[in-house]
């Protein structure tokens, strides 16, 4: 049967999701528990690929077991608990639930959502998390005004790691913008520093692509570049046009969507 697996993972200890020699990934952490538990070699296929140290949350990806998995009631529960317990603490496996043999989790996606966090002042609590911004003045108004040169059907070449093989870097943007993000627990009490967040969706994204976005925004939003710097920046098709990548720990894959319902 084909299954669709939802989980969540913090990529602090990983090279990113897809199996590489001599690192340390998502998918060979998934698989192994898998192939344990199932007592059978399980292969898992992820939505995309993301970066070393980037993390996620409700990723989606799917895998074909020939033995029976409990869907219901106690024994999904128990097979969950398993698993688990099997995976680092580091990756969650929320649900696992059955879909059609023609399902695939990555080439069945039409949307895809990042968020980015900073801060603007230093922080014990929030450094894990987020990419601590040292400037007097950020204008969040003008990074808006730049990332709507982001919005729609563009070429975002200057964006992606130099040395990716993609057949194409065409990219269709549906949103991107700034706004201020809540200040959660349960440091509420103790942490005191500003949070912004940066989200951006799209129906596929470059490597790379999101934390140059944000380190070019942040050109504009520290007053050093206009906001029509940006769609100079595409139409150069060169990563040398852009401004730098930000860190990857502070940038999360929050939503994957399909055409079709997923649990």
């Amino acid at each position: 049967m084909n299954y669709f697996i939802r989980l969540s993972y913090n990529g602090a200890s990983f090279s990113g999701w897809q199996s590489q020699l001599n690192a340390q990934s998502v998918q060979a952490e998934l698989q192994k528990a898998f192939t344990l538990l199932c007592k059978e070699e399980i292969k898992i296929v992820g939505a995309g690929r993301t970066d070393s140290f980037v993390n996620a949350i409700n990723y989606i990806a799917h895998t074909q077991i020939l033995s029976p998995i409990p869907l219901k009631g106690a024994a999904k529960r128990d097979f969950l608990y398993k698993l688990n317990a099997i995976l680092p603490i580091s990756i969650r496996v929320h649900n696992i639930f059955s879909v059609s043999q023609e399902a695939h989790a990555r080439f069945d996606a039409i949307s895809r959502t990042y968020q980015y966090f900073i801060s603007l002042t230093p922080d014990p609590f929030l450094s894990a998390f987020a990419f601590y911004v040292k400037a007097p003045e950020i204008d969040f108004q003008a990074m808006n005004l730049a990332a709507q040169y982001l919005i729609g059907k563009r070429d975002f070449k200057s964006l992606q790691k130099t040395g990716s093989d993609n057949k194409t870097t065409i990219c269709t943007a549906t949103e991107a913008y700034w706004r201020k993000a809540k200040t959660g627990e349960p440091f509420a009490e103790i942490s005191k520093g500003e949070r912004w967040v940066f989200t951006v969706s799209a129906d596929r994204f470059l490597r790379n692509m999101v934390r140059a976005m944000v380190g070019s925004l942040l050109e504009v939003g520290m007053h050093r570049r206009e906001p029509e710097w940006i769609e100079e920046v595409l139409s150069e098709r060169s990563r040398c046009a852009a401004g730098a990548s930000v860190p990857g720990n502070a940038l999360f894959l929050t939503r994957i969507e399909y055409p079709y319902k997923t649990q």
